[in-house]
């Protein structure tokens, strides 16, 4: 099996479970609607998908997608399948892979639902792939932090501030203690902040940071863009003494993240945003587990996650099944670890339970409100967070240790659940 890629789905279809899911391998693979001359028994053994497991789970009596057929039954199927396709189908290419895996399936008549689970990978299909370059060690190594998370923080508001404003933010957020600091997705060159005086502004300031504390501030410059602006882009921060950079997926795509991944020299930090789409419907779409592993092969050092008690439909369960998959080897010889970032509505009050439910210090903890409004300033919104991991290694309770620790105690009582 080991050369075969295998896809688990989640199923729904008016159909018997075994029609839809041989119907889907062979949309997939060697067939089509009807027999054609050329579609050999020969050929379907070499090039054809296999359904390899059918769990069939409940019965309903409504589809939950519209425009799907029914077999007379008046009756909707749902269970779990595996299909597996012949590696040579497509050779070790990530964007002809998720034609396969995730092409024209979602759209057929037997279909009524239809979400991707995850994907297993040969060794070969892996081994070609570029995976992160700098990943959980190279990110410590490259800010200097070691044995807790890194604190973070998006620049905030998102748009409508000038280079120089963004500088003098940044120059605080340096003083106050910051590991890393991100780009919004909305920021990337628009001409109230144009991306190349953004990072000479913003990079002037962490270097004289750096020269006079010997601590470089990691910063994520959003350099989306087509492919040839983000080779640009990415050399200017090179050239400026940056660290990282950023990329919006969904915009770039596999194709842009792989051009990206093979030129940079920088920490690439992967955005989701737009990941609603995909996932939102718990019978359309993507599991987070499935999509995660495309864009680690692809060569994202850092992963979105969303957070614990976040601010978006997301609940907790999902966000740590997220983290949990960022920091799981893809295979035993190809670990290609992607540090998760929480984000989203993240404050001190969140850390206790992120620690006890992840048991890892290998994330990015961005909080944007979280820091930027605390009630004793940007400093004092770091050291909460700061002290929060503190308490929450140690096994202290929060309020325990905020009796000792002022700039936490005031973030329990600013940013309640």
């Amino acid at each position: 099996m080991d050369d075969r890629v295998r896809a688990v789905y989640r199923l729904e279809s008016g159909y018997a479970l075994d029609h839809a899911a041989r119907v889907i391998a062979g949309e997939q693979s060697s067939g089509t609607f009807v027999a054609v001359p050329g579609e050999t028994a020969e050929l379907r053994e070499r090039a054809g998908a296999r359904v390899e497991r059918i769990t069939l789970l409940e019965e309903v009596e409504q589809p939950t997608l519209p425009g799907a057929g029914n077999d007379g039954s008046g009756r909707w199927r749902r269970g779990e399948i595996e299909i597996s396709w012949p590696l040579g189908n497509f050779g070790p290419s990530l964007p002809n892979l998720l034609a396969t895996v995730a092409g024209n399936l979602f759209e057929l008549r037997e279909v009524s639902g239809l979400r991707l689970l995850d994907v297993h990978l040969p060794a070969a299909f892996v081994a070609a792939q570029p995976g992160p370059q700098f990943g959980v060690g190279g990110t410590r190594a490259l800010t200097g932090v070691a044995g807790r998370p890194l604190i973070g923080t998006i620049i905030k508001p998102s748009v409508g501030l000038s280079p120089e404003d963004t500088a003098a933010l940044v120059a605080e957020l340096c003083q106050g203690g910051i590991d890393f600091i991100k780009d919004d997705e909305l920021q990337a060159d628009g001409p109230h902040c144009p991306f190349a005086a953004r990072v000479r502004a913003v990079m002037a300031v962490v270097r004289d940071h750096a020269e006079r504390t010997g601590r470089k501030v990691m910063v994520a410059f959003n350099l989306t863009g087509e492919v040839d602006e983000m080779r640009a882009r990415h050399d200017l921060v090179r050239a400026e003494g940056g660290t990282c950079v950023m990329a919006s997926l969904n915009s770039v795509g596999l194709s842009g993240m792989l051009a990206l991944r093979r030129h940079a020299e920088l920490c690439l930090h992967a955005h989701r945003n737009g990941w609603g789409a995909l996932s939102r419907c718990p019978w359309l779409g993507w599991s987070y587990v499935a999509w995660q592993k495309l864009w680690r092969l692809a060569g994202a050092d850092h992963l979105h996650v969303n957070g614990i008690g976040n601010k978006f439909c997301e609940d907790d369960d999902s966000v740590m099944a997220s983290a949990r998959a960022c920091l799981a080897p893809l295979r035993p010889e190809h670990s290609l670890l992607a540090m998760p970032v929480f984000s989203s509505g993240q404050s001190a009050r969140q850390v206790a339970a992120t620690w006890q439910r992840l048991g890892s210090a290998d994330l990015i903890h961005a909080a944007g409100g979280g820091i930027m409004a605390h009630p004793g300033g940007i400093a004092a919104g770091v050291a909460s967070l700061r002290q929060a991991w503190e308490a929450a290694m140690a096994g202290i309770p929060a309020e325990t240790y905020a009796r000792d620790h002022r700039e936490l105690r005031e973030a329990l009582a600013r940013y309640r659940a």
